[in-house]
């Protein structure tokens, strides 16, 4: 780490600096340094993603938690989850998030971007944002209205058969869940196998779709293992980016603009080491005020899945399958051989929107159906055939927090999702958890004897059920909402993503969203990086 009085060595001046090769950071890369008039620098903290379990798709098993590839953060105690730390995964390699995600991809519901739009920030509805989404989608299936398939990202249909995963969709319709033909066209409401980044059985990440066919542009410069310490400011402009390779520290000089896409956790994180924030976060983390803008690290929004598990009889899972040597040695030749089976699994496969009580109007809840279980992500699997059903709340009320924990740029932040903190929350878990315990008790899957594990039978009044999501809840990795766009005191970008009182600063991730998708995120980071590039390119050109 280089010391405090160090002085940065310059690094140059290039038009357009991006922090972050993410979902969305590398989308923005590509875009601007298609006109080779721009000079551009691409800065990331993580390693290259040259790395096995990035690749094969169920290597996710194993990113999570390895330092080579996940930053590997936790949260505070959580009141709601009885007190419980989680783990909080995010991606520290080039394609960011993308590199270790599930791969769904899923846009979310037409209403959330009309709800957007409507609390003020024009141009971010559906009909807008749909020609952003398309833009970017090399869809499997025919160009239409909702689909393109000219564009980087690779949309495809899973490579993978489970016979039990058939037999629950079929007992999601015996409960009046329609068949869905298309998750992503504004409404997700059935049931059906989510579709997947992948490229014939290979995780298709951020750097894949949108790096690697920039990445000879003389104008475009990429460079990773680079902490950005802070931002440079002159005044209200922020003029460059300060950060350290090791003991070695830089500064480069922006003759545009910076873009923070460092996520949801990262953004207000180097906005606070950089003295732009809430005043009382800043004093007490040390740092001198440079422009007070408090909705900096507020407005968290998480999905939380409820994960109930239910042992089986009479069909396989990836638990029984996996058990013995034989059965892995199988697994992976499937794999060598054609690409499919277990190992290009994502780590969900069968997708269920729908309503946890007739109080919605519209589908409210995330099935995310497992043909396998486990205690938590990178342990083992259970020896006995098991399906985890996981439930989230698509529009959580809750609302919580991440902010720097200390003036050290390396320190992890101090992150406080607030799960559970609403009476309607509760009431969502609660309902969630009976819904799942429905669907499993439907009479197509009576042959298959379903026993629940996870939570455990017991009374299923509101209090009960909600303390026991508590327990057997955890993060499905969507975190957004920490620098959200907007116009009132509290937001910290505005509709065309530039923060609000300083020039030359764009924030461009998941933390700009006003409010949750109703749905996984990747899919709508890429889209908002679409969206700031468009807006880059047009401020350059006026």
């Amino acid at each position: 780490m280089p010391d405090a009085s160090q002085q940065p060595a310059d690094f140059g001046t290039f038009d357009v600096i991006i922090v972050g090769a993410g979902s969305a950071g590398s989308v923005i890369a590509n875009r601007l340094s298609a006109d080779p008039r721009r000079k551009v620098l691409l800065i990331e903290a993580g390693k290259s993603d040259n790395h096995p379990w990035v690749h094969i798709p169920v290597g996710y098993l194993f990113a999570i938690g390895n330092p080579r590839l996940d930053w590997g953060f936790k949260t505070e105690a959580v009141p709601g989850l009885n007190g419980r730390s989680l783990l909080y995964p995010r991606g520290k390699v080039l394609g960011g998030c993308s590199s270790i995600n599930g791969m769904i991809y899923m846009r979310g519901q037409r209403q959330d971007y009309d709800g957007w739009r409507d609390l003020g920030n024009p141009g971010w509805g559906w009909a807008d944002v749909l020609p952003l989404f398309r833009r970017s989608e090399h869809h499997f299936g025919a160009a239409d209205e909702a689909h393109g398939t000219t564009g980087e990202l690779r949309v495809e249909q899973q490579r993978l058969k489970w016979p039990i995963l058939d037999e629950v969709a079929k007992a999601a319709a015996e409960m009046g869940i329609p068949v869905s033909r298309d998750f992503n066209a504004g409404d997700n409401e059935g049931v059906g196998y989510f579709p997947v980044n992948q490229k014939r059985g290979i995780r298709w990440n951020a750097r894949k779709a949108f790096l690697e066919p920039a990445r000879r542009r003389p104008n475009l410069a990429i460079v990773t293992e680079c902490h950005v310490r802070r931002l440079r400011l002159d005044g209200r402009r922020v003029t460059g980016v300060v950060f350290s390779r090791g003991n070695a520290l830089f500064e480069a000089h922006a003759g545009q603009e910076v873009v923070l896409s460092a996520g949801a956790i990262g953004s207000p994180q180097i906005l606070e080491l950089s003295g732009i924030g809430r005043p009382d976060v800043l004093e007490r983390i040390g740092v001198k005020l440079a422009h007070a803008l408090p909705g900096v690290g507020e407005n968290l929004q998480d999905h939380l899945q409820i994960r109930t598990i239910f042992s089986i009889t009479g069909a396989h899972t990836l638990n029984d399958r996996a058990a013995t040597l034989h059965g892995k040695a199988g697994i992976a030749l499937q794999y060598a051989l054609t690409q499919s089976g277990p190992m290009a699994m994502a780590p969900s496969q069968l997708g269920i929107f729908t309503r946890s009580s007739p109080a919605h109007d519209r589908a409210n809840i995330e099935y995310h159906v497992q043909p396998l279980s486990l205690d938590a992500f990178g342990q083992p699997l259970h020896r006995t055939p098991a399906l985890t059903v996981s439930v989230c709340n698509l529009r959580p009320t809750s609302r919580g927090s991440s902010h720097a924990a200390g003036a050290d740029p390396l320190a992890a932040p101090a992150i406080q999702p607030n799960y559970l903190s609403t009476e309607a929350d509760r009431r969502v878990a609660a309902d969630s958890i009976r819904h799942a315990r429905r669907l499993m008790a439907q009479p197509h899957l009576a042959r298959y004897r379903p026993t629940e594990i996870k939570p455990g039978p017991g009374p299923e009044d509101d209090e009960t059920l909600a303390r026991l999501a508590g327990e057997i809840g955890t993060t499905i990795f969507h975190p957004v909402g920490t620098a959200r766009m907007g116009h009132d005191g509290d937001a910290v970008v505005g509709p065309d993503l530039k923060v609000h009182g300083l020039d030359g600063l764009r924030i461009a991730d998941c933390s700009v969203m006003p409010t949750i998708v109703s749905g996984n995120t990747h899919a709508p980071a890429v889209m908002i990086g679409e969206k700031a590039a468009e807006n880059i390119i047009a401020a350059g050109n006026r």
